[in-house]
């Protein structure tokens, strides 16, 4: 019988294109809309791989899913993915992490300039009909003056460094898993997180969300940042205690902030930051262009297909599945 491919779920456009490759590579495909495990154990069930957007996919989903033997997640996060788990039944797991790097990097500083400039802020001012840069905007940054964070050295973290020193900012790097070398070649400092939190005009966030970075800026965290400080979160939304962001911002401690990820998305109505000063919202579009959202279909349909036909997949993150 022919494999079995299930795209558990997918809301972007695209989708035909990758059922097309699946197809063309004599792979049977369905495209599902899951929601929940039950969804995703009815769905698949006799799946060989999946490509999963949000659907859950736990440990009590894989252990009824016995064919399986590839997920690939249709972005770069993975946090939907039980991947412990996936590894002790021999499954591979496989993000696409390359698809939206430059979107993201450019995203990144254009939300950063716009918080340190209070572009938002003199927008408003100005239709509302007032016409005052030092009444409207008198924290607005100089970027040689400004100290630019960045947590997360990945893919897109040292892009978004390297564009921000090319705009004039200094720049500070946190990130355990890249040496201290590496961020000093490229022309940064490195930093613990302490000090860097504590030297970051504007923070920017670059890491995954995991256990250990769930609320990794918490209330305690915040209050190390200088009073003043901006906060820019392009990554993931678990990353910020929305709660404790929303109380340093209605304090003062953070002037602003500039988020297109949230922890529930779409942001509720009733969240806090829909009508605080000095923030920036977006729809979760950093990753967004023409060309990222026809490469992200087509690679990722592409990486099932090669490891289905047994060629190497190098966005697997869990290589120990082998063993």
């Amino acid at each position: 019988m022919t494999e079995l491919v299930v795209v558990t779920d997918a809301d972007l456009p695209g989708t035909d294109r990758m059922l097309e490759i699946l197809r063309a590579a004599g792979l049977r495909a369905a495209l599902a809309d899951c929601r929940t495990e039950r969804d995703v154990i009815e769905a698949a069930a006799d799946a060989t791989a999946l490509v999963v957007q949000w659907a859950p996919v736990t440990g009590r989903v894989l252990r009824r899913l016995t064919r399986c033997r590839y997920i690939g997640r249709l972005g770069i996060g993975y946090e939907m993915i039980d991947v412990a788990a996936a590894t002790a039944r021999g499954i591979a797991v496989a993000n696409t992490p390359d698809y939206c790097v430059e979107e993201v990097a450019a995203h990144t500083i254009a939300l950063v300039l716009a918080s340190a400039r209070r572009l938002a802020t003199l927008d408003r001012a100005v239709r509302a009909g007032r016409w005052s840069v030092t009444g409207d905007a008198p924290g607005a940054l100089r970027p040689s003056s400004t100290t630019l964070g960045v947590v997360g050295f990945g893919r897109i973290g040292s892009r978004t460094a390297a564009h921000a020193a090319a705009l004039g900012f200094r720049v500070v790097v946190h990130d355990p898993y890249v040496p201290d070398a590496a961020v000093t070649a490229a022309g940064h400092r490195p930093a613990g997180l302490d000090a860097t939190l504590a030297s970051a005009g504007v923070l920017s966030l670059h890491v995954p969300l995991t256990p250990d970075t769930r609320h990794l800026l918490d209330r305690a965290a915040l209050r190390r940042l200088p009073r003043g400080a901006l906060v820019v979160n392009t990554c993931r939304g678990g990353l910020v205690d929305e709660a404790a962001l929303a109380d340093a911002l209605r304090d003062g401690h953070v002037a602003g902030a500039a988020l297109d990820v949230f922890e529930t998305e779409p942001l509720p109505g009733d969240s806090p930051l829909r009508d605080l000063p000095g923030v920036l919202l977006g729809p979760h579009a950093a990753w967004y262009s023409r060309e990222s959202r026809r490469e992200l279909a087509e690679t990722t349909a592409r990486q099932v297909v090669d490891f289905l036909s047994r060629r190497p997949v190098a966005s697997i993150v869990n290589p120990e599945y082998a063993r």
